[in-house]
């Protein structure tokens, strides 16, 4: 991937006009539907202004990719200062919409050596947040985190999560209202010893 200095001001209304465009046009239809002259159209812009701000397309999509992940970044982050962080995670990692960005990304970062990299730095940074928020909800319970680390919970909130959004946009939905049940039930059992024992922590 080419290099991301920008060209155009990085705060421009035009610039940002751009990342829209080409956000939702990669919800829409997928990154191989993001070209120059369909994101300027999107964004009712010339074709050349596309390339004002961003010198390849490529520079382009790491720079939605980069504005997405920091608003994540800084939504997780409010999510810690929330009474039922773990709930709020699992319906922040159920979004529709930032699934299929995800995946998109994903899918195009096989052929993006700095894309993947990207992908690889923010996902373990989300992962820190992830991993706080089962700490401080865990920490307030008997749950022995020898047996599964609090980390491990993150992992598992944020894979089922994914798997099946994913599934839902092919259409497959065998199973699901029977998982997303049972993290219901666990996330509830979770919360009602945590919000009954205040002010402790520590497993037992």
């Amino acid at each position: 991937m080419a290099s991301s200095r920008r060209i155009g001001a990085p705060d421009a209304k035009n610039r940002t006009v751009l990342l829209d465009a080409a956000e939702q046009l990669m919800v829409e239809s997928g990154y191989a539907a993001v070209t120059s002259r369909r994101v300027a159209d999107r964004a009712g812009l010339k074709p050349q202004l596309v390339h004002y701000y961003f010198r390849t397309m490529d520079d382009l999509l790491l720079e939605v990719f980069r504005r997405r992940a920091e608003e994540g970044l800084r939504f997780q982050e409010a999510i810690l200062g929330s009474p039922r962080p773990l709930r709020a995670l699992w319906e922040f990692s159920t979004d529709p919409t930032a699934v299929a960005v995800t995946t998109e990304f994903i899918a195009l970062a096989r052929h993006r050596s700095a894309l993947r990299s990207e992908i690889a730095r923010y996902s373990e940074l989300f992962r820190v947040g992830q991993r706080a928020a089962a700490e401080k909800v865990l920490a307030g319970t008997r749950y022995d985190v020898s047996r599964i680390p609090p980390v491990v919970v993150s992992v598992l909130m944020t894979s089922i999560s994914r798997v099946v959004v994913m599934e839902e946009a092919l259409g497959v939905t065998s199973g699901h209202a029977e998982t997303i049940e049972l993290v219901e039930w666990c996330l509830g059992m979770i919360e009602k010893e945590s919000e009954a024992r205040p002010g402790e922590g520590g497993a037992t």
